[in-house]
């Protein structure tokens, strides 16, 4: 097959999430680097791939998409041989549930608190530490039922949550009291052709 092209920010969780999820499947893939610090995801060339102006972007063959958790749901159903989203109504709406997740809690809680420390996003740091406080304690209670966030088997939404919970601490969010999402972090980073996202010496990390 054709290699998928994929346009990529190597510090964006949203982009990791499908640079994670091409690996995981192990497809051939065209990395693009696209500079945001430069503006290149507000230029024409740019735009004509996502009026959004945003990263992650997708190529396959001509498929062009945009939006993490939208490719996500493409590249499983496509190539994931029915693995990592399940086709019955229930296992896809537990799915589906830790993807509205991933653009809610997850967005304005974690990824929100690294915004701040990472790229000197204007945000209440402490309003989003808060959130995602709030949030990891109902990860960790779910977490001690299932080992995965959607069942017993990985699916995208573990895809879709790892990333910014795995760099959580670069906001100032410490993960210490949360054991069950500590032990769910390294069941992902275990999975085979795992690729992990680079990390920043910003917030805890930098004491880590």
């Amino acid at each position: 097959m054709q290699p998928i092209k994929f346009y990529n920010f190597p510090r964006s969780g949203h982009a990791h999430r499908v640079e994670l999820m091409l690996s995981l499947l192990q497809l051939p893939t065209e990395t693009i680097l696209v500079d945001l610090a430069k503006g290149e995801h507000k230029q024409p060339p740019f735009l004509a791939l996502n009026s959004f102006g945003q990263v992650p972007v997708i190529d396959d063959n001509g498929v062009v998409l945009a939006d993490s958790n939208a490719i996500l749901v493409y590249l499983a159903q496509k190539y994931g041989d029915g693995r990592w989203l399940p086709a019955d109504p229930l296992g896809a709406a537990r799915v589906q549930r830790w993807l509205s997740a991933a653009a809610g809690p997850i967005a304005f809680g974690p990824a929100a608190a690294r915004l701040i420390t990472v790229f000197g996003a204007q945000l209440n740091a402490e309003d989003a530490i808060s959130r995602a406080h709030n949030l990891l304690k109902i990860m960790e209670q779910e977490l001690g039922k299932t080992p995965y966030l959607a069942g017993e088997e990985p699916s995208i939404a573990d895809v879709s949550a790892y990333s910014y919970i795995a760099h959580a601490p670069e906001g100032n969010v410490s993960l210490d009291d949360y054991a069950n999402v500590r032990a769910w972090l390294a069941r992902v980073e275990a999975l085979p052709n795992f690729v992990g996202m680079p990390r920043t010496v910003a917030g805890l990390q930098k004491t880590a």
